[in-house]
């Protein structure tokens, strides 16, 4: 299988995040990114260099508006002087336009730069630094890389992505995600096999960002399997099973959340339903946004999921037979994730039977 990746990724530091007014370190570090390469290289995964894009390819998935902020964020941060006084060496958001603020009317673009942040961003989590535009761009690029190889006729491609993306939406970012990497290979992979196709989304967290975006497609079903965030889990507003679409998109959409401590069988049994939906609706191409993150040990997730279920998941996925990208979005245990990536992608090449004969 070839994997597609770009060395501009180690210049997004997110210097840590701000959770509850506190700065803490981060976990969404280069080193997650650099575990996953050296074990699917080793395990014989081919690399191909992301090639730069225009980026005007961004625009099928996110608003002009969210590109502009993003590249010029850092700075427009450093120009304005905050990161002398106060002293905030990251872009940190401090307010933000609520709907009850606003009073049903829509919120204008500040001129303000620290204002700005929030008008973008919908958490304090995220920061902006000084490379961080970069290796979004290199993220969105390895997921565009990925979409053509299967475009092309590879039965399946890896875009290994940092940052992540499942929880950017058209106009907002958050959730340590800039660009939503998974959206922009599906709305790839749309056009080049001229019909609909599936996001299916493993992370231990609601792929919210991909829903949002496509919440009224029909051309792109969306389904997550993630932590119940009525259990008190991040995105905690959004990803209920009641949630399936809207207008032309009415159930399109799919949510199947679990309780905290779940394991290999509601889990399993769950992807097992996103792939049979996904096969029900007839569609001619698949993307999985892959997290990691809902294994047994990760600090972000209180899943308990092991390697050989992210084998089996990727069988399930794979026998699906469908022109197939995978998209690495969470996974923070940097012990283990590189044994994880590589675990679901033998699966899904064993499901595709495309997987290489052990003898």
């Amino acid at each position: 299988m070839p994997f597609t990746w770009s060395d501009r990724h180690r210049l997004h530091d997110p210097g840590g995040e701000v959770w509850v007014g506190v700065r803490t370190p981060g976990t969404e570090l280069p080193a997650r990114a650099d575990a996953i390469r050296d074990a699917i290289a080793a395990a014989g995964a081919r690399p191909v260099e992301a090639v730069a894009r225009e980026r005007e390819a961004l625009l099928a998935v996110h608003d002009r508006e969210l590109l502009d902020h993003l590249e010029s964020a850092w700075e427009s941060w450093r120009a304005a002087g905050l990161t002398d006084d106060p002293g905030q060496d990251r872009v940190v958001p401090y307010v933000f336009p609520h709907p009850a603020l606003l009073g049903g009317l829509d919120p204008a673009i500040p001129p303000s730069t620290a204002a700005r942040a929030g008008y973008f961003a919908y958490d304090t989590m995220t920061l902006i630094g000084p490379g961080t535009w970069e290796a979004a761009r290199g993220a969105a690029e390895a997921a565009l890389g990925a979409a053509e190889l299967v475009a092309g006729g590879e039965p399946a491609a890896y875009a290994l992505c940092r940052p992540p993306g499942h929880h950017a939406t058209r106009s907002a970012f958050g959730g340590s995600c800039y660009l939503n990497n998974a959206a922009i290979a599906a709305a790839s992979l749309r056009e080049a096999v001229e019909g609909p196709v599936a996001l299916l989304d493993v992370d231990a967290h609601h792929g919210n960002g991909a829903q949002a975006i496509f919440y009224e497609d029909p051309a792109v079903l969306t389904a997550s399997v993630h932590v119940d965030p009525g259990a008190g889990w991040f995105p905690h507003f959004i990803g209920f099973s009641s949630e399936r679409g809207a207008g032309p998109g009415q159930d399109a959409n799919l949510n199947v959340p679990l309780e905290p401590g779940s394991g290999d069988g509601p889990w399993l049994a769950a992807v097992g339903e996103i792939a049979g939906w996904a096969a029900g609706a007839g569609v001619r191409g698949l993307v999985v946004a892959l997290g990691v993150d809902a294994a047994a040990g990760d600090p972000e997730s209180p899943l308990e999921v092991s390697a050989e279920g992210y084998r089996e998941a990727g069988r399930l996925l794979g026998a699906l037979g469908l022109p197939t990208v995978v998209v690495q979005e969470g996974g923070y245990d940097v012990g283990v994730i590189g044994s994880l990536v590589v675990a679901a992608l033998e699966g899904l090449e064993r499901g595709l039977g495309t997987a290489p004969d052990p003898g």
